[in-house]
């Protein structure tokens, strides 16, 4: 049980790491598109945690689950803003829809 805990901790602080090496090395210009790329993986992270919250049989496990459901789906909803912002960039002035 420990040990599965400690790994999981260690993949996730790996996964952290990496992702911020990552998203540093990103120029600025691509970060929307790449947003609005992920927000197919974020979809999948929301059923993904829906499905978490509908097994768990502790308290905590299931605050756990509701937080991931709201986390994941706050990452989807930004993730359409900024792609729904990018978009309006394209724009012509006189295009007001």
């Amino acid at each position: 049980m420990l040990a599965g805990l400690l790994i999981s901790l260690y993949v996730f602080v790996l996964a952290l790491f990496v992702g911020v090496e990552i998203i540093s090395k990103v120029p600025q210009m691509l970060h929307t598109p790449l947003m609005s790329g992920s927000n197919a993986i974020s979809g999948i992270t929301v059923v993904g945690a829906v499905v978490v919250a509908g097994r768990v049989e502790s308290p905590v496990s299931t605050v756990l689950a509701i937080v991931a459901v709201a986390f994941a789906t706050i990452n989807v909803v930004g993730g359409f803003v900024v792609t729904d912002r990018m978009l309006q960039m394209f724009k012509s002035r006189g295009d007001k829809r």
